[in-house]
């Protein structure tokens, strides 16, 4: 089974928006701590919504000293072509986040198309068991609202691996707990998912 853990050199180790890493994450977060050995001191970096691109990307920052340009995707071309060619010159890295490989950007400047062409792209996948349990456990903690011990191993069993999912069914379990002053038992939260909008919901409850 795969280890959660923290990248022992980056800022801000310790405080409430620490970053798990477990195999789904490493390679990303060990290739942006090895940014002084990039060949072209650029890299575009992708991941599904909700996976930490973002705050990835300022502990870059923070770390590298480097440029990030968030939602690279959808930003003009003119200003990622001009920002890719000062970090050839400065040699300070340049960090892409994008949701897809630079492939399916649609971009029309062919000077820019060649150079993502070019580049690294490293990829966030969606979180494996050691992350999702430890995703579904930060958020129950930091929401507030009082749960059973097994809800987490049940909700590990029962939603789809996902961060968008992790981040909805536990604001939805906590919302729902809040207003009606229930602890969040599994029978609780059963009842609670299946009457909401939220649907993925997978596995065999009849045992539960």
């Amino acid at each position: 089974m795969s280890q959660i853990s923290l990248p022992f050199d980056w800022p801000g180790q310790g405080t409430d928006d620490d970053y798990l890493v477990s195999e789904a994450n490493r390679i990303a977060v060990r290739h942006l701590e090895g940014w002084r050995d990039w060949p072209l001191a650029v890299t575009v970096l992708g991941g599904p919504p909700l996976s930490g691109r973002s705050m990835l990307g300022r502990r870059f920052a923070a770390l590298s000293g480097g440029v990030v340009i968030d939602d690279a995707q959808g930003q003009d071309e003119l200003l990622l072509f001009n920002a890719w060619n000062d970090a050839q010159t400065s040699r300070l890295p340049l960090l892409l986040i994008g949701r897809d490989p630079p492939t399916q950007w649609q971009v029309a400047l062919p000077d820019l198309r060649s150079r993502l062409a070019a580049a690294p792209f490293i990829s966030i996948d969606q979180p494996d068991e050691p992350l999702a349990r430890a995703l579904i456990e930060r958020a129950l903690a930091r929401m507030g609202a009082p749960h059973a011990a097994d809800l987490p191993d049940w909700l590990l069993r029962r939603i789809e691996r996902s961060y968008a999912a992790i981040a909805g069914v536990t604001r939805i379990l906590n919302e729902a707990a809040l207003s009606s002053g229930r602890k969040i038992s599994v029978a609780m939260a059963k009842e609670t998912l299946h009457g909401s909008a939220f649907l993925p919901i997978v596995g065999d409850d009849r045992h539960f």
